[in-house]
């Protein structure tokens, strides 16, 4: 005869198995369920934003171009293309792929969604510049319009993200950066960094560690099929034409070719001289650009360069009658006219 307590034991442990397993929204089951949902739905989004990125560019995606993208087989790929077409986001015929208006929605939403959070995360925290993409490409899935709208309107509605790209509006139209490939700059010509381009992530590795960023100006010196020279913020830079391609520029007007030249780093001071403020580089972000703010750092603010460490690193600066050391790193941010000691 089976003991009453091992029947209810069993017939308990039976019920809590049960109940992990199929509890409604909380079970493993449902939970299983959901990953799956949301797996087909970043699938479905990302395979939007390859398709608008290859209209943008006059391109023709094809199930090859988007399981290369999403990192799929291209039977998965005709599958999702299948559902996509299905929820009607899609339209395919005769070998092509094209976004309907409710698809194209969709992806402006998804791209309005990231370049949004690579703001976010430029402007608000310290994460390294490195680690923006892959951040907005988790968060890009999470946020919602009204989300989305919210941030925009925090940020101070930006129509460009850190490297250029331009932010769709929440009623999807876009501000092009309007650049061209650096390549194509005329030699010894002033221009505008407009744009880097941030994928693929080896390539925009070697543009960051470059110390590369929109609203640097830049000069040509040489451009052979071998490599691409130029100078930029006082120091040269010698890159491969497969990595300029991925940098976007515009030519320097005439009227701001004289204000430029005539801008120097807070580096170039020398103990004795001072200089006037010209603005912040495009570089310095977050809580670095808002400590230099709380400093009192500037346009118009009168610097001062008072002393040096004896190891050259820092230099003590006269800000507001405030005596402040800043590194050189820190220096080099921060852009200046000098002022010409009176005679």
């Amino acid at each position: 005869m089976v003991d009453p307590l091992i029947a209810l034991g069993t017939a308990v442990l039976i019920i809590i198995i049960l109940a992990i397993l199929f509890w409604p929204e909380r079970g493993l089951v449902a939970r299983w369920r959901e990953t799956g949902r949301l797996n087909e739905r970043v699938r479905s989004e990302d395979a939007l934003k390859h398709i608008h990125k290859f209209e943008m560019k006059g391109r023709r995606p094809t199930m090859e171009s988007i399981a290369g993208a999403l990192h799929i087989s291209q039977n998965d790929a005709a599958t999702l293309v299948a559902a996509m077409q299905s929820n009607g986001l899609l339209q395919t015929g005769k070998g092509e792929i094209h976004l309907t208006p409710q698809g194209r929605d969709s992806a402006l939403h998804i791209i309005r969604a990231h370049r949004l959070w690579e703001r976010y995360l430029a402007e608000e925290t310290g994460l390294r510049e490195a680690e923006w993409h892959g951040q907005a490409e988790m968060a890009e899935h999470q946020l919602t319009p009204a989300q989305a709208d919210a941030l925009a309107l925090q940020l101070g509605n930006p129509t460009h993200d850190p490297h250029g790209d331009p932010i769709p509006t929440a009623d999807g139209e876009l501000v092009t950066h309007g650049g061209q490939p650096l390549s194509s700059l005329p030699m010894d010509t002033p221009g505008l960094i407009v744009h880097l381009e941030d994928e693929p992530e080896v390539v925009y590795a070697q543009l960051a560690a470059e110390g590369l960023h929109p609203g640097m100006v830049v000069r040509i010196t040489e451009s052979v099929p071998e490599r691409v020279r130029f100078w930029t913020n006082g120091d040269e830079h010698i890159i491969a034409p497969i990595v300029a391609e991925n940098i976007s520029v515009v030519p320097l007007p005439e009227e701001d070719i004289e204000e430029v030249d005539d801008c120097e780093r807070l580096t170039c001071l020398k103990p004795g001289q001072s200089a006037e403020v010209v603005g912040i580089t495009r570089a310095c972000r977050g809580p670095e650009r808002r400590r230099f703010m709380d400093l009192g750092i500037l346009p118009g603010t009168k610097i001062k360069a008072e002393m040096r460490s004896p190891g050259g690193d820092p230099t003590a600066y006269i800000i507001r009658g405030a005596l402040i050391a800043l590194r050189q790193e820190q220096a080099n941010l921060i852009k200046v006219k000098r002022i010409e000691a009176a005679a």
